[in-house]
């Protein structure tokens, strides 16, 4: 069909990096997992250099989400800088509308995510219109799709992951704020992790499906407590002491608003769900605070929310990371792939077309 394009809409079991091998982003991780936990949080901002994993963390999450069918796994959506509103959040076709009186949906980027990943690199980038408007959805899982004085709207639960390089610029501070929880990446600083990194990277590229059998256990058990999790949290509530404690170190961090509190709320039921806990605590606020208030704390601030504490909540997947050096020693038979080993290829992407409708003539003057 001439002029017509679909959006690829890529399985996230076919050639995904096993999250329980990342190593070295134990913070990362956690984020990451909360938020799939809750998409209510309203996503996870990820800044670093080129090459820090967070494109391959982000697709690797996409294969622990539960599958809305066992033949169609949770799909991995990326959000290209060129795509136009419509191209997000869909369309109507309002000659059907004129027509009969039927009302069709041409679903846009944020349909096609639903009950997956939502992928936005370079988000820092991307038009303040597209930024507000899958951040909307994000917080809130609906979307609402208007033309011409007619409205639809449809779920769209998805985990937002935007990235950006801080070298290329900022997000505006309204949009920083948007985003639920934010992690600031590092290139790793000594030889032996870059070595286990290069190792397990290596193995994987490699024998792929050897990596994936060698974490294949680790892997089901993270997908089995993300769905366990997500049933568990309508039964968790906050007692006042986490309320107190949440407000307290949002004013510590001197934030703006009460978004801040409401994120740290979210993302400590998350955590005491993902730990099998009845009960959320101060502790569990202590664990996430930083992910929630690192990107909304105010410049020149000089308190700061407390670290969380590594003893209390260790970080979920490194258990298996610390098998990650074990993973096929023998030296690869051909040379490693060139380029940022975490950096996703660009890719256009676009909406289904709306047909104009036969039988229509043009209006004569």
């Amino acid at each position: 069909m001439s002029g017509t394009s679909t959006v690829t809409i890529e399985a996230a079991t076919q050639a995904a990096f096993p999250f329980s091998a990342l190593i070295g982003q134990p913070e990362l991780q956690r984020a990451l997992l909360l938020a799939a936990i809750d998409p209510g949080i309203a996503g996870v901002l990820i800044s670093g250099p080129r090459g820090t994993a967070k494109s391959t963390a982000a697709r690797a999450l996409a294969a622990l989400l539960p599958s809305v069918s066992p033949s169609l796994p949770a799909p991995f959506i990326t959000l290209p800088l060129a795509a136009s509103v419509e191209q997000l959040v869909g369309t109507l076709n309002v000659e059907d509308v004129l027509r009969d009186g039927r009302l069709r949906l041409a679903p846009g980027l944020l349909a096609r995510a639903h009950h997956g990943v939502l992928y936005v690199d370079e988000v820092n980038l991307l038009p303040d219109a597209l930024v507000d408007a899958l951040l909307d959805v994000a917080a809130s899982g609906v979307n609402t799709v208007e033309r011409d004085g007619i409205s639809q709207q449809h779920a769209a639960r998805f985990v937002l992951v935007g990235t950006m390089n801080p070298e290329e610029g900022d997000l505006r501070p309204q949009l920083l704020d948007r985003f639920g929880l934010s992690v600031a990446l590092v290139n790793p600083a000594n030889a032996e992790q870059r070595t286990a990194i290069l190792r397990a990277r290596l193995g994987f590229d490699e024998h792929p499906l050897a990596a994936a059998e060698q974490h294949a256990g680790e892997q089901a058990r993270l997908a089995d407590a993300i769905s366990a999790a997500r049933a568990a949290l309508p039964r968790l509530t906050w007692p006042d002491a986490v309320l107190h404690r949440a407000a307290s170190c949002a004013l510590a961090a001197g934030v703006d608003g009460m978004r801040a509190d409401l994120v740290m709320l979210r993302a400590a039921r998350a955590l005491a769900a993902f730990e099998g806990r009845t009960e959320v605590t101060p502790a569990d606020v202590d664990a996430v605070a930083e992910l929630a208030l690192a990107h909304r704390r105010t410049e020149g601030t000089g308190a700061s929310a407390p670290k969380p504490q590594a003893d209390r909540h260790p970080a979920p997947p490194m258990a298996a990371n610390q098998r990650a050096d074990r993973l096929h020693r023998d030296p690869p038979a051909n040379p490693a792939p060139e380029g940022d080993w975490g950096a996703l290829p660009p890719r256009p992407e676009a909406t289904t077309r709306v047909l104009s409708l036969g039988g229509w003539h043009e209006k004569k003057a």
